[in-house]
């Protein structure tokens, strides 16, 4: 009899995105007979989410089965395919000192989670628990594919291919196909028959190709679509939220040529044009959503009180397929059924215009092999180096995780485009003083102490 698989989730307590993918899983029958395994360090969110695992298996009428852990490596034990999905530090008190500490300085974010002082904060309270993932994996279930939901995700996937380049691990983002479903939406035509290619970095990859299928099989550029529906205001049209119009990435798309898989909001803090002390007139005419990801957090913070209530008194949990990939790469590594995803790998070469060693997003062929990575060459020089922008911060953040040289990290805010264009050298300085001083024990230990500096 074939053996089924097991599937760990670590941050099990993230319930709502855990939900979607065990939903998506358990409709497939390759894996319906698998076991789920939760681990997670909150007791009451372990248990909420184990509520709505049992009963998504008995809505479906699968063989499934459940097991919940607080202890990580028994929950990894024997494990096929691990799911990651945690925030270390959550919402309070992390992301509330990563936005509130820079302010200070004049300093503003939208979501400070992938770039920025919030990114480079939020890479060095997480990459050492996802290294200690990768031990125990290593200890316990070392065939196995980690699938990693947590951010800053590039900034993780090159930290853990540094130190544990023996990992078999995918960065995963629902950026790619969720923009192009937009952009279909934007010029009012079916997704089904888009056609598109995308490569970069996490949230700052660009569509190399979008198109649309023709009656007679042929395919158009839908660039000049694109452009001329946003100079004649008809997109981008109204999306979920009504704070994020999504202008910054279209005005992108005319100086750059391209258009950018991750949101406007986002984009708005990769760069230095946008977000300006002083400049009220920017963030009016490109309607960026200041202190975004608080406001969010709030919001949901407050949804899951009625969610987890609803779930528990629930007799039966429906699902839809979401739109992330992880179900599409088990049942692809399982089965031996090719698939292909974007996922976030080392480089090694795949775009030959960025360094080898960097966390590059890039088509894959999945299959019972595992995870492969398409080749791509040279992106556009202007991508190329708006890219090496954000890499820059990057490397500089894995650096000093990988030496715990501290210095590093002042050398990575220095470089940071939003950062540089807003405060001076003393400023930014103080400001990471400040931001390893409020953080304290959320960090590892070598960054705790701020040190202070002298102008030279």
């Amino acid at each position: 009899m074939a053996r089924n698989p097991k599937i760990t989730f670590i941050g099990a307590g993230s319930t709502v995105f855990m939900k979607n993918i065990v939903g998506d899983v358990l409709q497939r029958p390759s894996l319906s007979g698998a076991t789920i395994a939760l681990m997670d360090i909150n007791p009451q969110r372990l248990e909420e989410s184990a509520i709505v695992v049992n009963k998504l298996i008995a809505t479906l009428g699968v063989k499934a089965k459940t097991e919940t852990h607080s202890d990580q490596r028994k929950a990894l034990a024997g494990a096929d395919f691990v799911v990651v999905a945690f925030q270390i530090g959550g919402y309070e008190p992390c992301t509330v000192t990563d936005f509130e500490v820079p302010k200070k300085y004049g300093l503003r974010q939208t979501i400070a989670d992938t770039l920025g002082v919030g990114g480079i904060m939020r890479g060095l309270r997480t990459v050492p628990h996802l290294w200690k993932v990768c031990e125990d994996m290593l200890a316990v279930c070392p065939d196995a594919i980690m699938l990693q939901y947590v951010n800053p995700m590039a900034i993780n996937t090159w930290a853990i291919a540094e130190k544990y380049p023996e990992i078999r691990q995918v960065g995963l983002c629902h950026s790619v196909q969720g923009t192009a479903m937009e952009l279909a939406e934007d010029l009012d035509l079916p997704y089904e028959e888009i056609r598109y290619r995308s490569a970069g970095i996490n949230h700052m990859a660009f569509y190399l190709k979008f198109e649309h299928r023709q009656p007679d099989g042929s395919y158009r550029d839908l660039y000049p679509d694109l452009v001329r529906a946003y100079r004649e205001g008809r997109a981008p049209k109204p999306g979920w939220n009504p704070r994020c119009p999504n202008k910054v990435r279209y005005e992108m798309l005319t100086r750059l040529g391209y258009f950018v898989t991750e949101s406007s909001e986002h984009f708005a803090e990769y760069t230095p044009y946008f977000i300006k002390d002083g400049r009220p007139d920017l963030i009016e005419k490109y309607g960026i959503p200041l202190d975004e990801y608080p406001k969010r957090c709030i919001e949901q913070i407050e949804r899951w009180k009625g969610q987890a209530e609803a779930y528990r008194s629930a007799d039966r949990i429906e699902v839809e397929q979401s739109r992330e990939y992880a179900s599409s790469i088990m049942n692809s590594v399982w089965t031996g059924e090719p698939s292909v995803i974007y996922g976030n790998v080392r480089n090694n070469g795949c775009i030959t215009s960025l360094p080898r060693d960097c966390a590059a997003e890039v088509p894959c062929l999945v299959d019972a092999s595992g995870i492969q990575p398409t080749y791509i060459g040279d992106l556009p020089p202007q991508l190329t180096a708006l890219i090496r922008t954000n890499i820059n911060v990057q490397e500089l953040t894995v650096r000093a995780l990988m030496t715990e040289n501290r210095e590093h990290i002042y050398h990575a805010a220095m470089m940071d485009p939003h950062t540089a264009a807003e405060l001076d050298l003393d400023q930014i300085w103080s400001l990471v003083d400040d931001l390893l001083a409020a953080h304290g024990d959320w960090l590892p230990g070598w960054a705790r102490v701020a040190r202070k500096t002298e102008a030279a």
